[in-house]
């Protein structure tokens, strides 16, 4: 009986552990979004919690002059990011490029640009470097493009294309 009762009780405390610490993950997490919030505080962006992710979402056109994929001087948007992005250590940064559907121009393909899936690319990978330059860990950076796939309003106003021309970051781990 006492050989059941102290299996009992290390399952028990194996359980209490394990709940302590996804709580502390979350509330790491949840410091993060409430300071990325408290940075980006007036500005065109929104910041989500997402089962165990931060995503961050702003406007391309904020970041990017129109069918471009240079970063606006100073990137000011993602300078108040950088002190937050910087301090992570263990958790994974995306950066999803999104474009309207809208072909690219004659200038952009001139450019090397052939379509909105490489715009959406370039745009994310230029965004990715800025970061890695400012200090954030290149090992937990990463970049995807995917042009005008996964649209989050219709393409049929320029309301609704300017919704779509977005940038996602995405905070994936434990907050740390």
């Amino acid at each position: 009986m006492i050989r059941r009762s102290a299996s009992v009780l290390a399952v028990g405390v194996f359980a209490l552990a394990l709940t302590a610490c996804a709580s502390l993950m979350g509330n790491k997490l949840d410091k993060d979004a409430n300071e990325l919030k408290t940075a980006l505080a007036g500005e065109p962006v929104e910041v989500t919690r997402q089962d165990g992710s931060i995503v961050i979402t702003s406007s391309a056109d904020y970041l990017y002059p129109s069918g471009g994929w240079q970063l606006r001087p100073g990137a000011p948007l993602l300078s108040k990011m950088v002190p937050t992005l910087s301090q992570l250590q263990h958790t994974k940064i995306v950066v999803a490029g999104y474009t309207d559907n809208t072909p690219v121009g004659p200038q952009l393909k001139s450019m090397g640009i052939t379509n909105n899936t490489d715009l959406s690319y370039k745009r994310a990978t230029t965004a990715a470097a800025y970061l890695q330059s400012q200090g954030v860990n290149p090992n937990l950076l990463s970049a995807q493009g995917f042009g005008d796939a996964n649209p989050v309003a219709s393409n049929d106003t320029p309301e609704g294309r300017a919704k779509n021309r977005r940038v996602e970051i995405t905070l994936t781990g434990d907050g740390t």
